[in-house]
């Protein structure tokens, strides 16, 4: 039973129009490399954190297509909240979206899941590198305190599980010369030694792993490992 993680899918099956493939190069044919890429590396009985940015699809209904996609992959799933995810509503709507078509996914939100001796924790983030995104810096008063408390309920609900917290983000936490300490102090809180996370594209000279502050950080947007999960 192994861990997986994958983040930034940007799947459009239903919606030619928005298919990545315009970018060139490793997008070039990505969601024939995705299903390649998964089938080489998860088994029935493995478990999959993806970390946001999965779907197009404006609504739940929108994103249907690649939802089925990925549920008809090996593994379990584990689905985590991206600013790409437009289709995200409660986890109850989520839920029982997917008990009515037939789909598999979990969702982490505030909470946490077991697998093997790991206890999956984590939140979306938020990331405010004015290099970067700096559209977002308005809003980072609010919503880094908001997102470092729902990591913090997910790495309590993890402590009650027991297990290695290792903590699952969309946004970077730690990124080239960006930190952000709010999310490093929360996980250090909790004893967290290791950290997943995705969003940023195109970069691929960057290291795959970083350590700051005793948290090693690892960078697993989906075009960045050529859509291979990373095991954790």
């Amino acid at each position: 039973m192994s861990l997986f993680y994958i983040a930034d899918l940007h799947l459009s099956t239903g919606d030619p129009g928005k298919r990545m493939d315009v970018f060139g190069g490793r997008w070039r044919g990505y969601t024939d490399k995705i299903i390649k890429g998964w089938r080489d590396c998860v088994r029935d009985g493995d478990t999959v954190v993806i970390g946001g940015d999965l779907s197009w699809g404006m609504t739940l209904r929108q994103a249907y297509t690649d939802l089925l996609l990925i549920n008809g992959l090996p593994g379990e799933k584990i689905l985590l909240e991206g600013n790409h995810d437009f289709y995200w509503q409660s986890v109850k709507k989520m839920t029982e979206f997917c008990a009515e078509n037939d789909l598999r996914f979990s969702f982490l939100r505030n909470n946490a899941y077991r697998v093997g001796d790991v206890a999956v924790c984590g939140t979306r983030g938020w990331y405010t590198d004015e290099r970067e995104v700096a559209e977002t810096n308005a809003d980072s008063v609010v919503m880094i305190p908001r997102e470092a408390q729902r990591l913090r309920a997910s790495l309590e609900a993890g402590a009650a599980l027991g297990g290695e917290p290792v903590v699952f983000m969309h946004f970077p936490p730690v990124f080239g010369a960006y930190r952000c300490d709010e999310f490093a102090d929360v996980m250090l809180s909790y004893g967290v030694r290791r950290c997943y996370f995705g969003h940023i594209h195109g970069k691929y000279s960057v290291p795959p792993r970083i350590n700051y502050r005793g948290i090693d950080f690892y960078y697993g947007a989906g075009d960045y490992l050529d859509f291979r999960p990373l095991l954790v």
